[in-house]
């Protein structure tokens, strides 16, 4: 019943895609708790998100938490306008967004999308959703952090990827766009490191876009989005060449025993023009009152490897965007 109330929604938005030409950019970035699907995917640990895992991934609960990603999203469109662009973090593979844009009942709004196709050893990436009458995707590829060069364990891609977007001036200009999922703080001071590695990547490629356009008139728009696993005062953002757009009065989009944590953001070139701060998205569904601290926190998929029927332990984050 739910998904058909939702494909509902999404076809009557349908008749609203045309009108989004006029209005700002929209951004949403999200860490999607593990969605993996429910076959063994070789060469990787997935195993405790098979149906007979320690967490008893079936198709059921997938494609639950497919229908309420499409629901989201079907309420952010509500708000103001289909997202143009979706960066997602912990998605497994091609099948999973396959499944996302082409057979869940987002398939209705036309997304396609790119991902990475990284080492990590549980085979989670990024991803980018984009539509390709707001974004017309010129190049992707992965760029990889040479974490195993430094004696450090694998990790994601980051995931590049340069479209064509129409300006407020109605003129057409190149949009450049990484989704990030940087190392987890979890692993002490090797994941620290790594971290840090893998932000130095992320400057050290804006830094080489900025340098290709010296000399020429316009300064190149660059968007960077994903799961930082680290707060705005962490020091990778000290060197960074983009800036911050978090909202200053949001308690944050993580909740860690009763702390809550801006671990997801959004960063743009000073050529980009933010309609408003960065927002995460606190739709009653995505939240539950937390037993043990008090307040509230994400309501996520599992609480250890007990299925608890969320969808993430991160909130998502909407940003609309002046070209």
């Amino acid at each position: 019943m739910k998904r058909i109330v939702v494909l509902g929604l999404f076809i009557v938005l349908l008749s609203r895609v045309a009108a989004q030409q006029q209005v700002p950019l929209r951004l949403l970035t999200w860490n999607l708790e593990n969605l993996f699907d429910t076959e063994d995917d070789v060469g990787f640990a997935d195993e405790e998100f098979l149906p007979e895992g320690p967490r008893h991934w079936t198709k059921h609960r997938y494609w639950e938490k497919m229908t309420e990603v499409a629901r989201v999203v079907a309420a952010v469109a509500e708000e103001g306008g289909l997202p143009s662009l979706i960066g997602l973090c912990e998605v497994e593979n091609d099948s999973v967004l396959r499944a996302l844009t082409k057979r869940s009942v987002m398939r209705h709004l036309g997304y396609d999308y790119v991902m990475t196709h990284s080492e990590d050893a549980r085979g989670i990436d990024v991803a980018l959703l984009y539509q390709p009458a707001r974004f017309r995707l010129l190049e992707h590829h992965d760029i990889r952090v040479p974490s195993q060069a430094h004696g450090l364990h694998a990790t994601r891609d980051i995931l590049y990827a340069k479209g064509l977007v129409l300006t407020s001036q109605g003129g057409v200009d190149t949009l450049h766009v990484m989704v990030v999922h940087l190392p987890s703080r979890t692993s002490g001071q090797q994941g620290d490191r790594n971290r840090r590695l893998a932000a130095d990547v992320l400057w050290h490629t804006v830094d080489s876009i900025v340098g290709n356009r010296a000399g020429t008139a316009a300064e190149p728009r660059i968007v960077a989005m994903g799961d930082f696993n680290a707060d705005s005062h962490d020091r990778i953002f000290k060197r960074a060449p983009l800036r911050l757009t978090d909202d200053s009065h949001a308690a944050g989009t993580y909740c860690f025993q009763g702390f809550w944590e801006w671990l997801d953001h959004i960063l743009v070139s000073s050529s980009v023009e933010p309609v408003s701060d960065a927002r995460p998205l606190e739709y009653p569904w995505l939240l539950e009152g937390n037993k043990s601290y008090g307040g509230q926190m994400p309501r996520r998929t599992f609480r250890g490897t007990i299925y608890h029927g969320g969808i993430s332990d991160h909130l998502p984050v909407l940003l609309d965007l002046q070209l």
